[in-house]
């Protein structure tokens, strides 16, 4: 017996190893396949590109492709710019089951996706862009749940985009340029971050997109509508002519009907006679209580016990305030519709947080069912009516990352901004405070930079004429919403020394002196360079920024950089290269010659291209 299984011992290790090396011959075989329709006449002759069969993908280094080190599989097929002109084959290369990035950017190659698509089970990057790609696209796309990037644009791909709503990671969706058509594909709007399906033949509704992008994303679709675009559609069918009979009824409806009409305008007038004369005895009332001040105010309200001293302080005395009082502006948003200056006096107020420059209230409305942020401003030297362009004119200008006010009030002795609250806390805090639990690893870093970077690029460009800054761009003015989105606050709210108007030089509609207004844009890159030291290095800014900056530089002029990264990023295994490019890109930012740093379309450029390498080497993104 023991004989018998030292002799079956050795030929089940065999078959063993010969099925396990079958299985690996099959993919590559299936590889080879790939690159032989795709290549067209490019890389049938370049032997240095690999991809045949007496060599192996991952010990000899395929041409674009990138392996597990541990499993010894491919995980990424990156073949951009390449000329490739062949026809693309996806049944093939999905049988590499470990499959995470597939990319065939600015390529010349034909064919369509087939319904083997869906193999590619574990894929999270697909970059088919500028190609000449046709036919419709699959329905088992639908079944590539790890997806989170999704690029067929510059195509000329047709027919319906099946229904991706249940892929739930996925950030980009980029379909521009192709010949697509039917309904704009359903998708979860609240996570996506990238989105572009102009220049297509999409119609019927707009989905809504939930404030995140402009009609940039979907225009060149002649046949949508929606409540977002202006759209005429055609008259319905003329009825055909009335009996005699028909017509008596319908005179008698039209009777009723301006019967209707006059009794509803009589209401009205009567609702709005009675709304008058409330706010006739409201004011009378207010009056009265100015007489008192805040504190008899606010008693008989609330309980002053609990919040007079938050209230009183983010508020000047009510008498001061009645007396040069200008109403407060309630730009356009459901959740401040309605809201007056008096609501924000009466209701509970917490303190969040308190700085030179001012403080921040949490306030809760309607009996805590609205929670509000309010910026207290005190010592501005800016006049109200500037003030109130400075608003109005940030009002215009838009963009998802930027958290913008609700309503404003100003006064001589005081300015109120008035936000959404933002629940999940600053930057500064997720660095350096207590986190809950939320994970903040290298891919969290990087994609904050580069989503702040362009909200920046943006603001700058869009307002690069009125010299309108940050002016005080920190760590703690990043805030998170209920997704973990940055967003931007406080834009606009300090006037640097170098926005301060020179009586000898011209200056423009917002009292700002031309020749000043690039340093107060470079101030804001100063200041995005501290906050990049602080996701590179872990480390807070302690009082001013100049002791964590003075501490980098030693350090990196002591050739000892990799002293100066975060360890817990280095645990987690995040790429020492990429890390010491992002550094590059601060110190860049915070070089003492404003005049030398790069302008904040420059570093959204730079950071956006480090966080695409990121997402095309990362199995996890």
């Amino acid at each position: 017996m023991n004989r018998v299984s030292i002799l079956v011992l050795p030929l089940l290790i065999f078959l063993l190893f010969n099925v396990s090396n079958s299985e690996d011959e099959e993919v590559k075989q299936s590889l080879v396949r790939f690159m032989d329709k795709l290549a067209g006449v490019t890389a049938k002759t370049d032997q240095s590109w690999g991809w045949n069969m007496t060599s192996d993908p991952c010990t000899h280094k395929w041409k674009g492709v990138s392996c597990d080190t541990q499993l010894r599989s491919v995980k990424k097929v990156v073949l951009d710019g390449l000329n490739l002109t062949g026809v693309l084959d996806i049944g093939s290369v999905c049988k590499a089951s470990s499959l995470l990035v597939f990319s065939l950017v600015k390529n010349n190659v034909a064919g369509s996706i087939s319904e083997e698509m869906g193999n590619c089970k574990r894929l999270t990057h697909l970059y088919l862009s500028g190609n000449r790609l046709s036919g419709h696209l699959p329905d088992s796309l639908k079944e590539l749940s790890n997806l989170k990037r999704f690029d067929i644009s510059n195509n000329n791909f047709s027919g319906k985009v099946p229904d991706l709503s249940r892929i739930s990671k996925l950030i980009t969706f980029y379909a521009q340029n192709n010949q697509l058509s039917g309904e704009i594909p359903k998708l979860d709007f609240s996570n996506l971050m990238q989105f572009n399906v102009s220049n297509n033949n999409f119609s019927g509704p707009l989905p809504d997109v939930k404030g995140r992008f402009s009609a940039e994303s979907w225009s060149g679709n002649p046949e949508l509508g929606g409540e977002f675009i202006s759209k005429e559609f055609p008259p319905s069918a003329a009825a055909p002519p009335l009996s005699p009979r028909k017509s008596k009824d319908s005179s008698r409806r039209l009777l009723l009907i301006y019967f209707g009409y006059a009794v509803l305008g009589l209401i009205i007038l009567l609702v709005v006679a009675f709304i008058l004369i409330s706010k006739k005895k409201l004011k009378e009332a207010e009056a009265d209580v100015a007489k008192k001040g805040v504190n008899a105010y606010t008693s008989s309200t609330y309980d002053v016990s609990k919040i007079t001293e938050h209230k009183s302080e983010y508020s000047a005395s009510y008498e001061e305030s009645r007396a040069a009082m200008s109403p407060l502006v309630v730009l356009r948003s459901p959740r401040a519709q309605g809201l007056r200056f008096e609501d924000l006096l009466r209701a509970p107020a917490e303190l969040l947080g308190k700085g030179k420059h001012g403080s921040i209230y949490k306030v809760m409305l309607d009996n805590g069912s609205t929670t509000l942020a309010v910026k207290r401003v005190k010592d501005w030297s800016v006049t109200s009516q500037a003030f109130r362009r400075r608003m109005q004119r940030l009002h215009q200008t838009r963009h998802p990352n930027i958290l913008r006010s609700l309503a404003f009030y100003s006064s001589k002795q005081e300015k109120l901004l008035v936000y959404e609250y933002q629940p999940n806390g600053s930057l500064s805090k997720l660095l350096h405070g207590s986190r809950n639990g939320q994970a903040f690893d290298w891919g969290s870093r990087i994609n904050v930079a580069a989503t702040v970077a362009e909200a920046l690029a943006y603001m700058h460009e869009e307002l690069s004429e009125d010299g309108i800054a940050h002016g005080n761009l920190k760590s703690a003015n990043i805030l998170f919403n209920n997704n973990m989105d940055p967003c931007v606050s406080e834009y606009a709210l300090m006037i640097s020394q170098s926005e301060n108007p020179s009586s000898n030089s011209h200056s423009n509609s917002f009292g700002l002196d031309p020749a000043r207004i690039r340093t107060s844009f470079k101030a804001d890159i100063y200041g995005f360079g501290v906050i990049l030291l602080e996701l590179v290095t872990g480390k807070p800014v302690q009082g001013d920024e100049l002791e964590l900056i003075q501490w980098v530089n030693s350090v990196v002029r002591e050739e000892w950089t990799v002293e100066v990264f975060d360890k817990g990023l280095l645990l987690e295994g995040a790429s020492e290269e990429r890390l010491l490019i992002l550094l590059q890109i601060a110190l860049k930012c915070i070089n003492p010659n404003p005049y030398e740093r790069p302008n904040m379309d420059q570093v959204a450029v730079m950071i956006n291209t480090l966080k695409d390498e990121e997402d095309k080497s990362s199995p996890y993104v």
